[in-house]
């Protein structure tokens, strides 16, 4: 099988597995996932910048989404990459994915499955868009679920992506399937580095965008509307993969979820201040 050689280890999160280990207990530390509900965890959204900025974040989640998830997941879903409405649709139907824990098996029934009934550009392990928002979040889906295969595509933000979602929901339950789905999105990204600075710049810019432009896209991800996320992104700049958060909400509702909880939420200025930052947000449904 064809391994897709990682392409950020080393720089965004470290090359080794005992480093990766280490940040990884780091990470979970004395946090608690969020009470189990009557039903098992489906799904959940997390962050893809480097580890330092938003790791601890997308670790949390995919660990409750481990722990609190039916037992013996086949495929875990990622739905993924910073598109336009304009974009193709992308997808590695064969081989496997490096990690520093060794590889993870792409489905490839499922991924088959999927591109007889949608189109997509075709990715190989040696033929892909390099694209962060995937790959950060292959290191914990391996060491959180050792036995269980990815199907993993990147979707644009438009309406046809939540049929698309909603359609491998269907497919992998006819198939005998059980799946776990991950959103991978981060939030307003301000500042000049951006060209993105609709209140100027200082504490109240940092403050808006704290408590109002993210807030504003985390409080229709909790209420699992995924229409909405997508007009969020779109006209208020707050989400930069929200084709893949709204998948993830839509394929979430499709397995029976109703609600989101916020697990974290952070910015990349709380680890270093400076006048571009990013925002963080790690959800589970």
């Amino acid at each position: 099988m064809q391994t897709r050689k990682a392409v950020f280890s080393g720089s965004w999160y470290p090359a080794e597995a005992q480093a990766c280990k280490a940040l990884i207990r780091e990470f979970l530390g004395g946090e608690k996932c969020p009470a189990p509900s009557e039903k098992p965890l489906v799904g959940g959204i997390v962050p893809h910048a480097g580890w330092f900025f938003s790791g601890a974040i997308a670790c949390r989640v995919i660990h409750c989404l481990a722990s609190g998830c039916a037992p013996n997941i086949d495929v875990v879903v990622v739905f993924g990459m910073h598109l336009h409405p304009g974009s193709s649709r992308y997808i590695m139907p064969e081989g496997q994915w490096e990690t520093p824990f060794g590889p993870v098996p792409v489905d490839a029934s499922l991924a088959e499955a999927i591109t007889r009934r949608h189109v997509f550009e075709i990715e190989t392990p040696s033929r892909f868009v390099q694209d962060n928002t995937i790959e950060v979040q292959m290191p914990f889906i391996r060491y959180f679920f050792p036995d269980s295969r990815v199907v993993a595509m990147g979707v644009p933000p438009v309406v046809e992506t939540l049929n698309l979602a909603t359609d491998l929901v269907s497919m992998a339950s006819q198939m005998g399937l059980s799946i776990v789905v991950v959103g991978s999105t981060d939030l307003t990204h301000y500042g000049p580095n951006y060209r993105f600075t609709p209140k100027g710049q200082g504490s109240a810019a940092l403050s808006w965008v704290r408590e109002e432009n993210d807030r504003r896209v985390i409080e229709v991800m909790a209420r699992m509307d995924p229409v909405a996320v997508l007009q969020e992104g779109i006209h208020h700049a707050n989400a930069c993969c929200s084709g893949a958060a709204a998948a993830a909400i839509a394929a979430g509702k499709a397995m029976g979820a109703d609600l989101a909880t916020t697990v974290a939420y952070a910015t990349s200025y709380d680890k270093r201040p400076d006048d571009s930052f990013v925002g963080y947000a790690g959800m589970l449904f």
